[in-house]
């Protein structure tokens, strides 16, 4: 909508027209504004999900590897004196030799036990090669494929060469021996993790790589050139899977400050919190902690493996910040393979960046591989430093006083916590009595809420993510900190991906053992949110058993209704498509659990049950029965009609995967199949087409289950349709009727084209294909006079039906909506077997008249369902006119595959020698002919099964020379009983509905929605639309208070590009819509430009006949109505996008044939040839709109006006008109819910909706003669009835009284007429090509005969006229093509 700019500058926009706009346009409800009408229905794009770990690894086997040579230094390290001397926290030279080597080594072996005590680790002191490699090449072998460490120290030999070697001993060491990384790399293998504690240990990282390098390209030459020398010998194995840790660069040297131990790099990888303290003590700012000494740390109380106590909180708070710095530092990927892959590894690597902080302060830089980037001046190092300082200086008092230490923040460990429930020790409020409690996660848990509260909405990730992973673990804060992640989790699906990166996923499981009440509101919460984004998780739900907390969950009738909804939503995706699921939770009585929910108030758990019921017997036959034991189907019946059209769908969905289940086929479940189908079928003019779209996939279910029935019922729709004419479409009976009605001999018959029958024997696929598309009348053969009976002949509905792959269609929508409409006057049921067939007959019906759907996507939907049977039918029908059935299967050849299964050729060749029908191009026509059941037609039709992907294509698509088994059959099943066509169908029907209804999960549901939110755009746009209503209503006003003495003042005219036939005037903008017969056209009126032109998407038979602009006030559709009932809601006209359709459903079924007005009426005649020369007769569909409540009458040629609630999309109310006359107007007032008809036979109806049917009718004015062309019902509360006939009888009635009040005679032969709701005018257009307007008085104030300019040229004759709502203008459109639109007097203006 185009902003004017002097509307925004207008002096006029004052507090007052503010207050005015909120007061009317705010409180409107709005139609079709849904979500269901403004996204396409489907699922979101799934997100590549990398957070599963698809390789966990363990690290199994530890080579601890020390040369150190206790007491003698190596040649080429120079030590200062005091020097480092400490390994593994042990002074070598306080003990012998060889005793201090031993201890060293078992002490380094406790050190890494305490990270990894389930590996095997093994010892190699002061070592030569040959042990090494056999240390090597034996852990390997036992490790397999999992992981080995490799702990270098080499403190007592040379430093790492350039050549890529590192030095152990001779046997006698007298000698320092080089061992090649090379050798090393072979003996290892992969995947390995090696550790260099040396100086110079960066050389060795290097050189690694370099072989690495050689060996891939050996590996290369290798598998290109079999014949090379390094084929012949074993193959090297590739490293690429492996890690390295040094403890400084190429060029550096460990520091020997004495101290530190001289394994400095060793302890901050096996005892990080130890040298951590120590090294806090070293620097400067430890002096701010008071008595706080090296000896001191020492004596810190507790285990590191134990939360509770100081020691083991300093490690918790140690893994948290280094997991946040890794994770906010490290690309994702990486941080994966370092941090979540292996325990032992994220560990070490945890270590790692300890040591990159302590050894830069010496000027020793780590190194790793693969490198991680610097992060040691990282700021989570900062609340590390205060962890620290917090505990030293609690130090001293617990020492001396004994005081028992105890943590609040860190109860115990995830497991026991969870089997004490959520039991916290204490109040809150009595932290502060216990020393030793770190206010560490509170504050990381308040920072994380501040980036939730404060942020905006594109904004790097929360850096404390990580952390509220770890405080899951604590009691004390466990349910603060399940609702931050609750609400981080609801910013989107990449907050959920998120999230699964980090590792929340196995926490957030084994939280599902817990009782507490109190969590389970946040877990299911947590839980919908991934399984929105996620559903693979349904596999480790089921594993664990977490299926029973949510079945619990929804079994509590305590819980509010949308913490049950989420959990019905979680047990739906766990039994999608997932068999041990379906299982899980049948055993679980998910089923007698969702039944009882169906009928509660909360519309989105009653949508989700029935989802979860259609899933769960979905291909699931037990469940299926289960609910027939249950009654699930009767009780899902009721859904059928709510209020709330996602909820219908869901319960045809339900429905249809009931019927669609392929088990063992019994009486029992046909009957039940039969009533569910039949009950479905009372849905075909349901006002929501989601809802009709689900239709069609769950009779296709049926179609699928009863494949030889519909063959059957198909061919012969197929002859009827070939051996009847089909009346005019302007006079046939109700497309949708279900009760065949005999035609009678009055009707006009048009000849038929159809092939003679003696053709049929020679029939192959390709003239098949040419015969049915030629069942429609060819313009040459029928009577050229009669056009709605000339149906085009050209095969393609695109045109109709707006489907791209309509050519490759047997039956063309033409054929279908002529079966469609024979159906109803031949009697089938006397031709088909009444008792077992009716059934599948009438359902044949439904989805024939599915099949002429307004909204295409349903139509496309019902004509793949009729094709693919109308196809089966054919293709199986046609050898058999030439065979016996007995001879029938030993025709058909024998398969070209292994399988046994017998291929049924489609079309024999016939005796013209024509090639036979080629099959579709993914694979030949197989399946074995099958036993056929008791109660269905004989063997002479098998199954016929098509390729799931399409429907057949027309043979000339290929050449001629194809070979029937150019591609094999690859789908039939092994035993060849199973007919493999059981999902053609179905595989690619599917209406995306429920993966739709999940986006609902994954999306914001904390957020303020847009339209709410005071500062956003669109509330903005909103704002702007309103003030410029206010002043449009105002403005207007003014103008008509005033009086409008003449209104001949032309201000546009434009030749439209059809005859305009119905004409609308935007009630707040410059737009006008008009109509001709199948086609909308929008003007600019004040700029005299045309915005847009588009087509309605009618059938070629019908004609628009009125509009109705819907959400005028805000953001406008347009309603279209045509002469068969059908309604079209149009969003995006008259700007720049292209229009789309945003619903469409047929608003009257039944429309009837009638004669316009009396048939001695040479008037009436006169004036219908003139408003449409095609269609003598009817006055199509009318409609009026009432905004404030949403409802749409629509009457017609019909015996009711029916009453559609928008909201709902479904019809409340018909009330039967009592006439036996089409409804010509109609008129409402939603303040006193009365409805005002006009009728053909001249009479004028009012009713009051909030009556009974039979009650309705409160008064009849019978004072017309003739047909009446407008009934106004007047707004105000004591408003009048104006009423008008052909005649030109102006009528004034009060509804209170049964005799006219006023009466006016205007011009004879009137074709349209219309009143101005404001400014008591109303404007008469005559089949004499003139125009009068009069005023309330009946005086003339214009009488409008020529068009201004043209030389003065004659106005043709008017077709249609209509006012705008507020301003004084008249919108004429005649029969000439021309639209012209006539105003006031400019100075009014």
């Amino acid at each position: 909508m185009k902003m004017d700019s002097d509307l925004l500058q207008s002096p006029a926009v004052g507090l007052t027209e503010e207050e005015e706009a909120d007061m009317n346009d705010w409180k409107l409800p709005l139609a079709f504004m849904k979500k269901r009408h403004s996204e396409k229905i489907e699922g979101s794009k799934a997100l590549a999900q990398s957070w599963r770990m698809k390789d966990r690894m363990k690290t199994v086997s530890v080579a601890l590897v020390l040369c150190l040579n206790v007491g003698v230094d190596p040649p080429d390290v120079v030590k200062t004196s005091p020097c480092a001397r400490l390994e593994c926290w042990i002074d070598p030279l306080s003990m012998s030799p060889q005793k201090a080597l031993e201890t060293i080594g078992a002490n380094l072996q406790k050190q890494y036990e305490n990270w990894q005590p389930r590996a095997r680790y093994k010892q190699s002191l002061d070592p030569t090669v040959d042990e090494v490699k056999k240390l090597c090449t034996s852990l390997r072998r036992n490790a397999k494929e999992e992981r080995v460490l490799f702990h270098y120290n080499g403190h007592g030999v040379p430093r790492p060469t350039v050549n890529g070697e590192i030095w152990v001993f001779n046997k006698n060491y007298t000698q320092y021996i080089p061992l090649s990384i090379y050798d090393l790399q072979t003996w290892m293998g992969s995947p390995s993790i090696f550790v260099y504690d040396c100086s110079n240990a960066g050389i060795i990282v290097k050189s690694f790589k370099q072989f690495a390098l050689q060996r891939e390209q050996e590996l290369e030459v290798a598998a290109i050139n079999p014949s090379h020398p390094l084929a012949q010998m074993p193959l090297p194995p590739s490293m690429k899977n492996c890690i390295q840790l040094a403890a400084c660069e190429a060029s550096e040297l460990l520091p020997m400050n004495p101290d530190l131990p001289a394994d400095l790099f060793t302890s901050c990888l096996t005892t990080p919190i130890k040298i951590a303290l120590r090294w806090f003590c070293m620097q400067k700012s430890a002096k701010l902690v008071p008595g706080v000494t090296l000896d001191l740390i020492e004596k810190i109380p507790g285990r590191l493996n134990d939360r509770r106590t100081p020691l083991g909180e300093l490690n918790w708070i140690f893994t948290a910040i280094t997991d946040t710095i890794a994770w906010n530092v490290l690309p994702r990927d990486l941080f994966q393979k370092l941090f979540r892959q292996d325990l032992l590894v994220a560990s070490l690597f945890r270590n790692f960046l300890l040591a990159e902080r302590i050894m830069r302060s010496y000027n020793c830089t780590p190194v790793s591989s693969p490198r991680l980037p610097p992060t040691y001046m990282h700021a989570m190092w900062q609340a590390w430093d205060l962890a620290v300082d917090i505990c030293l200086s609690q130090l001293p008092t617990i020492i001396e006083e004994g005081t028992a230490f105890r943590l609040l923040g860190s109860q115990c460990s995830l497991k026991e916590s969870l089997q004490a429930g959520l039991r916290a020790d204490l109040p809150t409020s009595t932290h502060s009595a216990f020393l030793g409690h770190s206010p560490f996660f509170a504050e990381q848990l308040t920072a994380f809420q501040v980036w939730l509260t404060m942020g905006v909405e594109n904004r790097n990730p929360p850096e404390q993510l990580p952390i509220v992973l770890q405080v899951l673990l604590s009691q004390v804060h466990r349910l603060r900190a399940l609702d931050l992640l609750g609400r981080f989790l609801d910013l989107g699906p990449w907050a959920v991906s998120l999230a699964l990166s980090v590792g929340i996923f196995p926490y957030v499981l084994k939280l599902l053992q817990s009782s507490a009440r109190e969590l389970r509101p946040l877990l299911v919460f947590i839980w919908a949110k991934i399984l929105a984004v996620d559903s693979s998780c349904q596999a480790d739900l089921v594993k664990d058993n977490g299926h029973k907390y949510f079945l619990s969950v929804l079994a509590d009738s305590y819980m509010p209704a949308e913490h049950r909804t989420m959990a019905v939503f979680i047990l739906a995706v766990i039994v999608n498509s997932y068999t041990t699921g379906q299982e899980a939770c049948l055993q679980g009585n998910l089923i007698a659990n969702c039944l009882e929910q169906l009928s509660d108030p909360h519309p989105l758990l009653r949508q989700w049950v029935a989802i979860c019921l259609g899933r769960i017997w979905q291909n699931f036959d037990p469940a299926r029965w289960c609910g027939v034991r249950d009654s699930a189907h009767e009780k899902l019946y009721t859904l059928l009609t709510d209020p709330i059209p996602e909820v219908r769908c869901a319960a045809v969905f339900a429905l249809g995967t009931f019927v669609g289940n392929s088990g063992e086929r019994t009486d029992h479940s046909t009957t039940i199949d039969h009533n569910v189908v039949m009950m479905l079928a009372q849905l075909i003019n349901d006002g929501s087409p989601v809802v009709r779209k689900e239709l069609v996939v769950a009779l296709s279910h049926l179609v699928v289950q009863y494949e030889s029935n519909f063959c059957t019922v198909a061919l012969q729709f197929i002859e009827e349709e070939k051996n009847y004419t089909v009346p005019s479409p302007a006079n046939t009976a109700e497309p949708g009727n279900l009760t065949p009605v005999r035609d009678s001999p009055a009707i006009p018959r048009l000849r038929s084209v159809t092939p003679t029958p003696t053709s049929e024997l020679a029939t192959t696929a390709r003239n098949l294909n040419k015969s049915l598309q030629n069942l429609n009348l060819n313009e040459e053969g029928g009577p050229a006079a009669f056009s709605p009976g000339n149906l085009s002949t050209s095969s393609s509905a695109s045109s109709t039906l707006g489907s791209p792959d309509n050519d490759e269609y047997i039956l063309s929508f033409e054929t279908i909506d002529k079966m469609r409409r024979v159906s109803s006057y031949s009697s089938l049921n006397s031709l088909i077997g009444v008792s077992f067939n009716s059934v599948y007959t009438q359902i044949w019906r439904v989805l024939l008249h599915l099949a002429a759907d307004p909204f295409p996507e349903v139509s496309d939907l019902a004509m793949k369902v009729l094709n693919s049977i109308a196809y089966k039918a054919t293709m199986n029908a046609r050898p058999q006119r030439i065979l016996d059935s007995g001879s029938l299967t030993q025709s058909a050849p024998a398969s070209p595959t292994s399988k046994g299964t017998h291929i049924h050729q489609a079309g024999l060749c016939s005796s013209s020698g024509s090639p036979p029908m080629p099959s579709t191009s993914s694979s030949s026509l197989t399946n074995e002919v099958p036993k056929p059941p008791a109660r269905e037609p004989p063997a002479t039709r098998p199954p016929y099964t098509p390729t799931p992907g399409g429907q057949a294509p027309h043979s000339h698509q290929f050449p001629r020379t194809r070979k029937m088994f150019e591609k094999g059959p690859e789908q039939g099943g092994e035993d060849g009983d199973e007919p493999c066509h059981r999902n053609y169908i179905s595989a690619s029907l599917q209406t995306g509905l429920c993966d739709w209804s999940a986006k609902y999960f994954a999306q914001p549901v904390m957020k303020i929605p847009e339209e709410h939110d005071q500062e956003s755009q669109v509330r903005m746009e909103r704002q702007w639309r309103f003030l410029r209503n206010t002043r449009v209503r105002r403005q207007s006003r003014n103008i008509t208070q005033k009086g409008v003495s003449r209104l001949d003042d032309q201000i546009f005219i434009n030749r439209n590009p059809g005859v305009p036939s119905v004409v609308k005037f935007h009630p707040f903008n410059t737009c006008i819509a008009v109509a001709d017969k199948d086609s909308i056209c929008f003007w600019d009126w004040e700029k005299g430009e045309r915005l847009d032109y588009f087509y309605n998407g009618n059938p070629r038979y019908t004609r628009i006949t009125a509009m109705e602009y819907l959400n005028g006030h805000d953001c406008s559709l347009l309603l279209t109505a045509t002469d068969d009932g059908a309604l079209r809601v149009w969003k995006n006209f008259a700007d720049q996008k292209n229009p789309e359709m945003v619903t469409a459903w047929q608003g009257l079924s039944d429309m009837l044939p009638t004669t316009r007005g009396q048939p001695g009426t040479s008037l009436a005649r006169r004036v219908s040839i003139y408003l449409d020369r095609s269609k003598q007769g009817g006055a199509g569909m009318v409609v009026d709109w009432e905004q404030d409540t949403g409802l749409l009458m629509t009457s017609g040629d019909v015996r009711v006006v029916r009453i559609w609630d928008t909201d709902r999309e479904m019809k409340v109310q018909d009330i039967p008109t009592g006439a036996d006359s089409c409804v010509t107007s109609l008129s409402c007032d939603s303040q006193r819910s009365l409805v005002v008809a006009g009728l053909g036979d001249g009479s004028v109806r009012l009713f009051d909706r909030r009556m009974g049917p039979n009650d309705c009718r409160v008064m009849t004015y019978r004072e017309h003669g003739a047909w009446v062309v407008k009934a106004h019902l007047q707004k105000e509360t004591d408003g009048h009835i104006i009423s008008v006939s052909v005649n030109g009888d102006v009528r004034f009635f009060e509804p209170r009284s049964p005799d006219s009040v006023n009466v006016l005679q205007t011009v004879k032969g009137l074709t349209a007429l219309d009143i101005h709701p404001q400014a008591n005018l109303f404007a008469c257009g005559s089949m004499n090509q003139f125009i009068a307007v009069y005023n309330a008085n009946g005086d003339v104030i214009s009488n409008i005969k020529y068009y201004d300019g043209f030389m003065g040229q004659r106005i043709g004759a008017i077709s249609c006229l209509a006012f705008h709502p507020h301003w004084p203008h008249l919108a004429v459109g005649s029969n000439d093509y021309y639209m012209s639109i006539y105003s006031a007097e400019k100075r009014l203006r």
